[in-house]
């Protein structure tokens, strides 16, 4: 590494001419290049994810694919945590598209008022499970196209019932898995869709079932979005990204 040597003629604060020191200055490091991960290298990847939580789960708490469904829906621009300490109460009263019809938009709406969006998840909880009921005998579709059909869901939505409840091999592409699949290099996509469809390419078979799990709680626990937790990281030596902070 080449030195930055300071200018002579300067006087330091000791009172000693530059002319008999030098100070060294240390470029940094430069960070490598975005490239196209090796299969190698992702195999290791989601390697390591599984031998630390082989069998990583969802933390939205529900009993069956309905209550998954609202569940996902009530999740938008909500944490697990509080979605979860609201659908306590809910999900005893009304476990069944027919019974969350029966309990009205107006009681929906109070019970998840500690949610964000809260009357509009309300509206859609009610207008979705209308849906299931008149087009679908009150049974979660296994179907993706048929879900993202029902008022309030998104890809998203249904990619996690699709994977959770029906066990396909979706990818859920929420904040955290957009994040972390940049920071290793496993995306370039500027979208969700575009992150999606990059991680359904190059994730093995073998780990596909889960990916979006790992993805999810790597970024919700330690690859957070501000002072990610590189020292406790278990694939900290594969990660080359600029936020890397060891």
């Amino acid at each position: 590494m080449k030195p930055l040597l300071a200018k002579k003629g300067k006087t330091t604060s000791a009172g000693t001419s530059l002319k008999d020191e030098a100070i060294v200055v240390a470029r940094p490091k430069p960070r490598p290049r975005v490239r196209k991960r090796t299969p190698e290298e992702i195999e290791e990847i989601f390697g390591r994810f599984h031998a630390v939580e082989p069998e990583p789960k969802g933390e939205l708490e529900h009993s069956n694919p309905f209550t998954l469904l609202v569940a996902v829906v009530l999740s938008a621009q909500a944490t697990d945590a509080g979605v979860n300490k609201a659908t306590r109460r809910l999900f005893e009263l009304a476990d069944t598209p027919e019974k969350m019809v029966a309990l009205g938009e107006d009681k929906v709406r109070d019970l998840i008022k500690t949610i964000g969006l809260f009357r509009n998840k309300a509206k859609n909880v009610i207008l979705l499970s209308e849906k299931l009921i008149a087009e679908h005998g009150g049974v979660v579709p296994e179907d993706r196209d048929v879900l993202q059909s029902l008022p309030g869901v998104g890809r998203k939505t249904a990619n996690v019932v699709m994977n959770m409840a029906f066990g396909h091999a979706t990818m859920a592409v929420d904040t955290h898995v957009f994040r972390v699949s940049h920071r290793l290099w496993l995306s370039k996509g500027k979208t969700p869709d575009a992150v999606e469809a990059d991680l359904m390419k190059i994730v093995p078979q073998t780990y596909l079932l889960h990916a979006h799990h790992w993805l999810i709680l790597h970024g919700r626990y330690t690859c957070k979005a501000v002072r990610p937790l590189c020292e406790t990281c278990v694939i900290a030596d594969l990660c080359f990204s600029k936020d890397k902070r060891i």
